[in-house]
């Protein structure tokens, strides 16, 4: 099983599968309040979700470092650091969608599909967590990996919806018709990099068998 593989090296190792399953669930903890923030409309909620990211950088510097200092074979390295990166990319994604919902309010019309999407998202992080689990416990990935690839498609076909409607939303100025562009564009985008680390992590299972 890959955690006995990897837990017999030593303590840096099980620092950093510890801390890399931290820094999901901090990903799954930041979609879960983000969602809450858009049904509430609470601005300081979604400064919680900016304030996580920052906890999760520091989390990713770690286990960048530990990786550095030599834990893992030479082989599993860069793997294993693609993988945070990735995981790290959501975040930024994700805390620029949360800057647009501190300084704007989302358009009536789009509210309830960008809360689906949100909620999607969320699944997506929570199915990425599961397959972190079960990797370790050595089990198959691929029913879970169609999962993220399930739900990616969901949010497909509901962008697909938000682009007819936000043709019909009055827009003051360019700015703020480029700003929703840019909110609608990252909203729908965190899916893609879920689905790009859950591709990741079978990579990552398929090479240690």
């Amino acid at each position: 099983m890959f955690l006995d593989k990897i837990l017999s090296h030593g303590k840096k190792e099980r620092y950093v599968i510890e801390d890399i399953k931290r820094h999901i669930e901090l990903l799954c903890t930041a979609c879960d309040t983000f969602i809450t923030s858009l049904e509430k409309q609470d601005r300081n909620l979604m400064w919680e979700v900016v304030e996580l990211e920052r906890e999760a950088d520091s989390v990713r510097r770690e286990v960048i470092s530990h990786i550095y200092e030599g834990a893992f074979l030479p082989y599993l390295r860069p793997d294993l650091c693609k993988f945070v990166e990735i995981v790290d990319e959501v975040f930024d994604l994700l805390k620029e969608t949360a800057f647009y919902c501190v300084e704007n309010d989302i358009p009536e019309p789009l509210r309830d599909e960008s809360i689906r999407v949100a909620l999607l998202n969320f699944r997506m992080c929570d199915m990425l967590l599961i397959s972190f689990d079960a990797m370790l416990k050595g089990e198959d990935l691929r029913e879970k990996t169609l999962a993220v690839r399930i739900f990616e498609k969901k949010i497909d076909d509901i962008k697909l919806n938000l682009v007819k409607e936000v043709a019909q939303v009055p827009i003051e100025n360019f700015w703020a018709g480029k700003a929703l562009s840019d909110f609608l564009t990252n909203l729908t985008m965190i899916s893609d990099i879920i689905e790009d680390a859950s591709d990741h992590l079978q990579i990552i299972n398929v090479s240690t068998r």
